[in-house]
Protein backbone atom coordinates (compact mmCIF):
# COMPACT_ATOMS: atom_id res chain seq x y z
CA UNK A 1 0.00 0.00 0.00
CA UNK A 2 2.81 2.40 0.88
CA UNK A 3 4.55 1.55 -2.36
CA UNK A 4 1.37 2.34 -4.35
CA UNK A 5 0.95 5.68 -2.54
CA UNK A 6 4.56 6.50 -3.24
CA UNK A 7 4.13 5.73 -6.97
CA UNK A 8 0.90 7.71 -7.13
CA UNK A 9 2.53 10.68 -5.42
CA UNK A 10 5.52 10.38 -7.76
CA UNK A 11 3.17 10.40 -10.78
CA UNK A 12 1.37 13.47 -9.45
CA UNK A 13 4.66 15.32 -9.07
CA UNK A 14 5.68 14.35 -12.61
CA UNK A 15 2.31 15.53 -13.94
CA UNK A 16 2.62 18.84 -12.07
CA UNK A 17 6.15 19.29 -13.40
CA UNK A 18 4.99 18.53 -16.94
CA UNK A 19 2.02 20.90 -16.58
CA UNK A 20 4.32 23.63 -15.28
CA UNK A 21 6.69 23.15 -18.23
CA UNK A 22 3.80 23.25 -20.70
CA UNK A 23 2.43 26.42 -19.09
CA UNK A 24 5.86 28.07 -19.35
CA UNK A 25 6.15 26.95 -22.98
CA UNK A 26 2.71 28.39 -23.74
CA UNK A 27 3.69 31.70 -22.11
CA UNK A 28 6.93 31.82 -24.12
CA UNK A 29 5.11 30.96 -27.37
CA UNK A 30 2.42 33.57 -26.72
CA UNK A 31 5.07 36.17 -25.90
CA UNK A 32 6.89 35.35 -29.14
CA UNK A 33 3.65 35.56 -31.14
CA UNK A 34 2.76 38.91 -29.53
CA UNK A 35 6.23 40.26 -30.40
CA UNK A 36 5.76 39.13 -33.99
CA UNK A 37 2.35 40.84 -34.17
CA UNK A 38 3.84 43.98 -32.63
CA UNK A 39 6.60 43.98 -35.24
CA UNK A 40 4.02 43.74 -38.04
CA UNK A 41 1.93 46.54 -36.51
CA UNK A 42 5.09 48.67 -36.22
CA UNK A 43 5.80 48.10 -39.91
CA UNK A 44 2.33 49.40 -40.76
CA UNK A 45 2.84 52.39 -38.44
CA UNK A 46 6.14 53.33 -40.07
CA UNK A 47 4.50 53.19 -43.48
CA UNK A 48 1.74 55.47 -42.20
CA UNK A 49 4.26 57.97 -40.81
CA UNK A 50 5.98 58.17 -44.21
CA UNK A 51 2.63 58.75 -45.95
CA UNK A 52 1.68 61.48 -43.45
CA UNK A 53 5.04 63.22 -43.86
CA UNK A 54 4.81 63.08 -47.66
CA UNK A 55 1.27 64.45 -47.55
CA UNK A 56 2.40 67.51 -45.60
CA UNK A 57 5.56 68.02 -47.68
CA UNK A 58 3.51 67.94 -50.89
CA UNK A 59 1.91 71.29 -49.98
CA UNK A 60 5.04 73.46 -50.38
CA UNK A 61 6.48 71.17 -53.06
CA UNK A 62 3.24 71.37 -55.06
CA UNK A 63 3.31 75.15 -54.82
CA UNK A 64 6.81 75.25 -56.24
CA UNK A 65 6.25 72.66 -59.00
CA UNK A 66 2.67 73.31 -60.09
CA UNK A 67 2.23 77.03 -59.48
CA UNK A 68 5.73 78.51 -59.80
CA UNK A 69 7.45 76.15 -62.25
CA UNK A 70 4.58 74.95 -64.47
CA UNK A 71 2.35 78.00 -64.25
CA UNK A 72 -0.73 76.05 -63.28
CA UNK A 73 -3.61 77.89 -61.68
CA UNK A 74 -3.52 78.69 -57.99
CA UNK A 75 -6.79 76.75 -57.68
CA UNK A 76 -5.01 73.58 -58.90
CA UNK A 77 -2.36 73.92 -56.20
CA UNK A 78 -4.95 74.67 -53.50
CA UNK A 79 -7.11 71.64 -54.43
CA UNK A 80 -4.00 69.45 -54.63
CA UNK A 81 -2.91 70.66 -51.19
CA UNK A 82 -6.36 70.02 -49.72
CA UNK A 83 -6.38 66.53 -51.23
CA UNK A 84 -2.92 65.80 -49.80
CA UNK A 85 -3.95 67.03 -46.35
CA UNK A 86 -7.12 64.91 -46.48
CA UNK A 87 -4.96 61.89 -47.34
CA UNK A 88 -2.62 62.69 -44.45
CA UNK A 89 -5.55 63.20 -42.08
CA UNK A 90 -7.20 59.92 -43.10
CA UNK A 91 -3.89 58.12 -42.64
CA UNK A 92 -3.48 59.68 -39.20
CA UNK A 93 -7.06 58.72 -38.27
CA UNK A 94 -6.45 55.10 -39.26
CA UNK A 95 -3.00 54.97 -37.64
CA UNK A 96 -4.59 55.52 -34.22
CA UNK A 97 -5.83 51.91 -34.41
CA UNK A 98 -2.29 50.63 -34.91
CA UNK A 99 -0.05 53.01 -32.92
CA UNK A 100 -1.07 51.95 -29.41
CA UNK A 101 2.18 50.63 -27.86
CA UNK A 102 0.28 48.39 -25.43
CA UNK A 103 -2.10 47.08 -28.07
CA UNK A 104 -0.49 43.68 -28.48
CA UNK A 105 0.20 43.31 -24.76
CA UNK A 106 -3.38 43.88 -23.65
CA UNK A 107 -6.72 42.35 -24.52
CA UNK A 108 -6.33 40.45 -27.80
CA UNK A 109 -10.03 40.66 -28.63
CA UNK A 110 -9.80 44.47 -28.52
CA UNK A 111 -6.60 44.36 -30.59
CA UNK A 112 -8.30 42.17 -33.19
CA UNK A 113 -11.25 44.54 -33.36
CA UNK A 114 -8.95 47.53 -33.89
CA UNK A 115 -6.98 45.73 -36.61
CA UNK A 116 -10.20 44.73 -38.38
CA UNK A 117 -11.47 48.32 -38.15
CA UNK A 118 -8.19 49.67 -39.59
CA UNK A 119 -8.20 47.08 -42.37
CA UNK A 120 -11.78 47.93 -43.32
CA UNK A 121 -11.11 51.69 -43.24
CA UNK A 122 -8.14 51.28 -45.55
CA UNK A 123 -10.17 49.14 -47.96
CA UNK A 124 -13.05 51.64 -47.92
CA UNK A 125 -10.64 54.53 -48.47
CA UNK A 126 -10.16 53.31 -52.04
CA UNK A 127 -13.78 54.29 -52.83
CA UNK A 128 -12.75 57.91 -52.25
CA UNK A 129 -9.06 57.78 -53.17
CA UNK A 130 -9.24 56.20 -56.62
CA UNK A 131 -11.93 58.52 -58.06
CA UNK A 132 -10.22 61.54 -56.48
CA UNK A 133 -6.86 60.61 -58.03
CA UNK A 134 -8.49 60.05 -61.43
CA UNK A 135 -10.16 63.46 -61.26
CA UNK A 136 -6.96 65.11 -60.09
CA UNK A 137 -4.90 63.46 -62.82
CA UNK A 138 -7.46 64.49 -65.46
CA UNK A 139 -7.16 68.08 -64.27
CA UNK A 140 -3.36 67.74 -64.34
CA UNK A 141 -3.55 66.50 -67.98
CA UNK A 142 -5.89 69.37 -68.85
CA UNK A 143 -3.41 71.89 -67.43
CA UNK A 144 -0.53 70.27 -69.27
CA UNK A 145 -2.15 70.12 -72.69
CA UNK A 146 -4.53 73.06 -72.84
CA UNK A 147 -3.13 75.66 -70.46
CA UNK A 148 0.59 75.06 -71.14
CA UNK A 149 1.54 73.72 -74.53
CA UNK A 150 5.31 74.03 -74.86
CA UNK A 151 8.33 71.69 -74.79
CA UNK A 152 9.10 72.13 -71.06
CA UNK A 153 5.58 71.18 -70.14
CA UNK A 154 5.60 68.27 -72.58
CA UNK A 155 8.49 66.83 -70.56
CA UNK A 156 6.59 67.43 -67.35
CA UNK A 157 3.51 65.86 -68.95
CA UNK A 158 5.37 62.63 -69.77
CA UNK A 159 7.08 62.72 -66.39
CA UNK A 160 3.64 63.03 -64.80
CA UNK A 161 2.34 60.09 -66.84
CA UNK A 162 5.29 57.88 -65.91
CA UNK A 163 5.07 59.06 -62.30
CA UNK A 164 1.34 58.30 -62.29
CA UNK A 165 1.93 54.75 -63.54
CA UNK A 166 4.75 54.10 -61.08
CA UNK A 167 2.76 55.70 -58.24
CA UNK A 168 -0.29 53.58 -59.07
CA UNK A 169 1.74 50.37 -59.07
CA UNK A 170 3.44 51.29 -55.79
CA UNK A 171 0.12 52.32 -54.22
CA UNK A 172 -1.54 49.03 -55.14
CA UNK A 173 1.44 47.04 -53.84
CA UNK A 174 1.52 48.98 -50.56
CA UNK A 175 -2.25 48.57 -50.16
CA UNK A 176 -2.08 44.80 -50.76
CA UNK A 177 0.87 44.43 -48.38
CA UNK A 178 -0.86 46.43 -45.63
CA UNK A 179 -4.10 44.46 -46.03
CA UNK A 180 -2.12 41.20 -45.84
CA UNK A 181 -0.32 42.36 -42.68
CA UNK A 182 -3.60 43.35 -41.04
CA UNK A 183 -5.03 39.94 -41.90
CA UNK A 184 -1.95 38.16 -40.50
CA UNK A 185 -2.41 39.94 -37.17
CA UNK A 186 -6.15 39.18 -37.10
CA UNK A 187 -5.59 35.50 -37.97
CA UNK A 188 -2.86 35.14 -35.34
CA UNK A 189 -5.08 36.66 -32.66
CA UNK A 190 -7.92 34.33 -33.67
CA UNK A 191 -5.57 31.35 -33.36
CA UNK A 192 -4.44 32.42 -29.89
CA UNK A 193 -7.94 33.14 -28.61
CA UNK A 194 -9.29 29.89 -30.06
CA UNK A 195 -6.74 27.94 -27.97
CA UNK A 196 -7.85 29.63 -24.73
Amino acid sequence: MNNENFELENMREQMNTLKSKLDKQTIVNERFIRQSMNKTASSISRRYYVIMALSVLMVPYGYWVFYKMCGFSLAFWIITSIFMLICGGATYYNSRNVNDTNLMRSNLVEASRKMARAKKFEANWLFFGIPAVILWFSWFMYNMYVVNNDALHEGIFWGGCIGGIIGSIMGVRIHIKTQREYQEIIDTIEDITAED
